[in-house]
């Protein structure tokens, strides 16, 4: 993938105020040529994501919560694979998720088209308010979370910047889904808060107001990750009246 110089190798040199832990450049081929992530060795502190999105950036990387419990084990036994990862500004997300409705929905269902973007305003606040839910097990679905910073310049070339393969079995090339999060980025203030080891969280800014806008988000939803729906409310109808009307989080699993 298409990037700008990656700073973790001289990542003490850049004055940010971090609790111990290390570079992370394990993928399935062995070690990466360069670091892909710096992982905190514990699990995140209230108030610790806000620090560093204040201070990293600036840096050219952006925190993210990494799940570090449960059956799958830590996140250095996850099954990062960056070769395989094209640049996601080299995918159009509406073809991307044209092409997995298709795969995807019932026979004859054709691609209703995107959704309408909404009126985005702070989308580093809902970021921040995520987060701290997450760090205080509020959301339920992260355990023992733990802070990262991945050199990426936006939030949703986070999953591809690492060589995330929790979607490996609904789009092997994960850039495609990200160029998906860059358009929600853009209209509804989406930032990428977690990860774990085949599900996303995003904060949403900006999340549909009414049932219209929500069903047709649902769509694009169900064309991102149809175990979200399939495993969930069945319909996009009730996916979007449950999940999508005025949340201001979305959550994502590929089994």
């Amino acid at each position: 993938m298409a990037t700008l110089p990656n700073p973790l190798p001289r990542l003490d040199a850049l004055g940010l105020d971090l609790p111990p832990g290390r570079l992370v450049d394990e993928t399935v081929e062995g070690p990466w040529h360069e670091p892909l992530l710096w992982l905190a060795d514990g699990q995140a502190a209230p108030g610790g994501w806000d620090a560093l999105r204040h201070t990293a950036p600036a840096a050219g990387l952006l925190p993210v919560l990494v799940e570090a419990g449960g059956d799958l084990g830590g996140p250095w036994d996850w099954e990062l694979a960056p070769g395989e990862v094209s640049y996601p500004g080299d995918h159009d997300p509406v073809d991307v998720l044209a092409e997995h409705w298709e795969e995807c929905a019932a026979d004859g269902e054709e691609w209703p088209g995107p959704a309408p973007a909404a009126d985005v305003t702070a989308p580093e606040a809902a970021a921040t308010t995520l987060a701290e839910a997450v760090v205080a097990g509020g959301t339920g679905a992260f355990k023992e979370p733990r802070l990262a910073l991945v050199p990426a310049r936006r939030s949703a070339d986070i999953p591809a910047a690492i060589g995330w393969t929790g979607p490996a079995h609904h789009d092997e090339d994960v850039a495609r889904l990200c160029a998906v999060l860059r358009s929600w980025e853009d209209r509804y203030g989406v930032r990428v808060v977690a990860l774990g080891f085949a599900h996303l969280l995003v904060s949403v800014a900006a999340p549909p107001a009414t049932l219209a806008d929500a069903e047709a988000l649902a769509a694009e939803h169900f064309a991102f990750c149809p175990d979200t729906v399939l495993q969930g409310p069945g319909t996009l109808t009730a996916y979007a009246e449950e999940h999508l009307l005025g949340k201001p989080s979305w959550h994502f699993w590929w089994d």
